[in-house]
């Protein structure tokens, strides 16, 4: 009975304590249970009928944890009721309390409900009230404004009254800040009040101050029209100018009246709308010129306008430097005046305007004027519009360089990039630079170089064609490098590198007709000119302007999308240039001229070694038969016609394009007499002591004078010779050795002997040339010793 009831509890909880060991791919719900208990039974006991023993401690251990489990359930199921009771509690007082809220928020609600309707009859009384007092606010805001500016202007007369013109201008200035104020107002009236209010005043003012001020001007007699007119009021030993006042008087007047014309300058932009240039010439944004100087101005303006329009013999379309040389001759004359006693005054009245920069805007903008009526009238005149865009860069160039004008402000490349203009100056000066290259060509001295006396500028031996291009497209360079978008210098650009690419297109052209004489000066003149005009363009990639146009095209292309990703991304990277396409091109050009006249030379000098090819190698004496070593008499054509052509080239190519020649050279003929001397004949010790003579001591020597050791550009020959003037033994033992190391070659476990080989051509100096090429070359040889090798 006891073993029945230790079975049972032991298949009670034998299901719980394994329950978590069972396989992955056995339900727990579907599981049996007998399988278990004997999995349990089976690792606890096994088949050890001795462990039985344990059953009493196992079944002892068991029903403890089965009873901890039962504790643990009881306690749950006493505390569980415990809980969702006092939850239920819980949410019958939140019931109740929510109850409550709810009565009285109905309460309230009807109370404000009963307060509102109550209160709505005096809420739009006080609605109306509140509108009428925010109306008198408004009107009494009004009449502030309007007392406000009638006191300005009643002090503003009262100043004037007593001459006191500097506190006038001063409450002036109030006046038109506040008028300032209201520009956004909606009080259209009070606006208008106060701006007429500003305008009456300010013209009463300005025309009392500009009157003041060129009486002042005119005691300095301005404006300077002659160069030494300047010095007169300033360095006279007279103390008093012509109208008896002294210079420091003087001198006190114009700073006092400038200051106070300064202080207008705020109410002058306010009422006054500066002349605009059209939009089309899209004029950089820049503040009004300052009062003062524009009272200075209007002398000139009025002589400018007098001379240079109208029906007056100055003004003449054929002649755009009149005018442009008289502004430039107005800035020079007064430069001195406005830097040393215009400049000082703004500097003290804490302006920080430069004198002389406004001074000169304010002339060129009449130039601007100028230009936008006159080009119109020559666009369909080639001389003339080039002749004006002439002048303009000029004029340009003297303004900046000179002058220090700034290229921020409006200038006139402004009026030559509007795009008409632009494209009709773009098209003239493809049109001239075509005909400056047809005749720089046609010229008789256009393959000539003028500097082929002087070694040290003559370096790169180009023709005067070559430089006169390369010069022009400078100038075109210069002409549109102060454009003001990169769109439009990126367009010079085009016309840039289509002109190179004509200019090469007729190179080759003259290189075709001169193909018949590949060492004639013309066709030397041709590849030097080539490969100048590349160098050239290589430098000018680096050059910070250049550098910058290729952002801008990187810039144009990304919008485009007119490029590939690899191509966007070697011009980001720098690793192209905007000349890449057409240095590619003339290198291309350079290296197939260049590989022609090789090739030409090479035919030669194997045409003078047909008799060298034929020597008879086998026969001839050994060294110790011979006296003395002389150069085979075969060999003298083909080494002398070698000289004459590299003595050629050198005196008609420039250094690095001979270079490349001798080296191509250098190659073919390794090569050649190897394959077609060595490899095609046999040698007794005395042929082999003979070819390596005429190798070391005279065909060697020729190219000695262009580089150190020219037996590194024959390496084929060299180690030839050295193979062949190996003495017998040691020809031997290499020959033991090249053969041990072929028949290694097949065996995998000693594949590491095959180095020595190689090893052993080294240390005799061969470098070059293969274990098989050796094998061939002893088999060349005829001076072995009958052993039977």
């Amino acid at each position: 009975m006891a073993s029945c009831e230790t079975e049972g509890s032991l298949d009670e909880t034998v299901h719980d304590l394994e329950k978590p060991e069972a396989p992955a791919n056995l339900d727990s719900n579907t599981s049996d249970l007998p399988f278990y208990v004997c999995e349990f039974v089976e690792k606890e006991i096994g088949n050890d009928f001795k462990s039985l023993c344990k059953v009493s401690s196992l079944i002892e251990k068991i029903a403890e944890e089965k009873k901890h489990l039962e504790e643990q359930v009881l306690t749950v199921s006493s505390e569980a009721p415990k809980r969702i009771q006092v939850a239920l509690s819980n949410a019958e007082s939140t019931q109740s309390a929510l109850a409550t809220l709810l009565e009285r928020e109905a309460t309230v609600s009807e109370s404000i409900g009963k307060h509102l309707e109550e209160a709505t009859p005096w809420m739009d009384d006080l609605g109306v009230l509140t509108d009428q007092i925010n109306e008198v606010e408004r009107h009494l805001n009004y009449l502030k404004w309007i007392s406000h500016i009638e006191e300005l202007s009643d002090n503003i007369q009262q100043h004037l009254m007593t001459n006191n013109v500097a506190e006038a201008a001063s409450t002036l200035v109030s006046m038109t800040e506040q008028a300032i104020k209201l520009q956004d107002s909606s009080c259209f009236h009070l606006l208008k009040f106060i701006t007429s209010t500003v305008q009456f005043w300010h013209k009463i003012l300005k025309d009392k101050l500009t009157s003041d001020f060129e009486e002042v001007l005119t005691q300095l007699q301005w404006p300077f029209i002659g160069p030494h007119q300047l010095q007169t009021p300033i360095s006279s030993s007279s103390s008093s100018t012509a109208g008896g006042a002294s210079v420091k008087e003087v001198y006190a007047s114009l700073e006092t009246l400038f200051i106070q014309l300064l202080k207008l300058q705020i109410s002058d932009e306010l009422i006054s709308k500066p002349k605009q240039m059209p939009e089309k010439y899209s004029l950089p944004a820049s503040p009004p010129i300052i009062l003062p100087i524009q009272i200075m101005l209007l002398p000139l303006q009025k002589r400018f306008r007098y001379h240079f329009t109208g029906n007056r013999q100055t003004n003449v379309l054929s002649k755009p430097e009149w005018y442009l040389t008289q502004v430039l001759m107005w800035i020079g004359n007064h430069t001195k005046f406005l830097n040393e006693k215009v400049q000082p005054i703004l500097k003290k009245a804490g302006s920080t305007v430069n004198a002389k920069m406004e001074f000169t805007r304010g002339l060129v903008m009449l130039v601007l004027e100028k230009l936008s009526v006159d080009i119109p009238c020559l666009l369909y005149d080639d001389v003339l519009f080039c002749h004006l865009v002439d002048e303009v860069l000029l004029f340009q160039r003297e303004l900046h360089t000179t002058h220090g004008y700034l290229g921020s402000l409006p200038n006139c490349m402004h009026i030559l990039s509007e795009d008409t203009f632009f494209q009709r100056w773009l098209t003239v000066e493809r049109k001239l630079a075509l005909e400056k290259m047809d005749s720089m060509l046609s010229s008789e001295a256009a393959w000539s170089s003028q500097y082929k006396d002087i070694s040290d500028v003559d370096e790169m031996k180009f023709p005067d064609c070559a430089e006169t291009f390369m010069t022009l497209l400078l100038v075109i360079t210069d002409r549109y490098k102060n454009l003001p978008t990169a769109e439009k210098k990126l367009k010079f650009l085009e016309l840039q590198k289509d002109l190179v690419d004509d200019f090469r297109i007729r190179l080759t052209q003259v290189m075709k007709e001169e193909s018949r004489a590949l060492l004639g000066f013309k066709y030397c003149a041709i590849l030097n000119a080539v490969n100048y005009i590349a160098a050239v363009l290589g430098d000018w990639a680096d050059n910070i302007f250049f550098l910058q146009l290729q952002q801008a095209a990187l810039e144009v292309c990304t919008d485009t999308n007119s490029s590939s990703k690899l191509q966007l991304g070697q011009l980001a990277s720098m690793e192209i240039s905007v000349f890449d396409d057409m240095i590619n091109l003339l290198e291309r050009l350079k290296n197939d001229m260049l590989s022609r006249q090789v090739e030409h030379v090479f035919r030669e000098v194997k045409e003078g070694a047909k008799m060298y090819k034929k020597e008879r190698w086998l026969s001839l004496p050994s060294q110790s038969e011979q006296a003395v070593m002389s150069l085979s008499s075969s060999a003298c054509p083909m080494l002398l016609t070698l000289r004459d052509r590299l003595l050629q080239l050198e005196q008609q190519l420039c250094h690095t394009l001979f270079k490349s020649a001798w080296q191509m050279l250098a190659e073919k003929l390794d090569l050649f007499i190897y394959q077609d001397v060595i490899l095609a004949n046999h040698f007794n010790e005395g042929g082999a002591a003979q070819l390596q003579f005429d190798m070391s001591r005279n065909l060697f020597p020729l190219f000695s004078h262009y580089c150190k050791r020219p037996e590194n550009y024959f390496k084929h020959v060299k180690e030839a010779c050295i193979i062949l003037n190996l003495s017998v033994g040691s020809a031997l033992l290499l020959k033991d050795v090249l053969q041990s190391a072929a028949q290694y070659m097949d065996k995998p476990f000693t594949k590491d002997k095959v180095p020595s080989a190689t090893a052993a051509l080294n240390e005799l100096g061969v470098y070059k040339l293969a274990p098989q090429d050796v094998e061939i070359l002893f088999n060349l040889r005829t001076n072995w010793p009958n052993t039977g090798k």
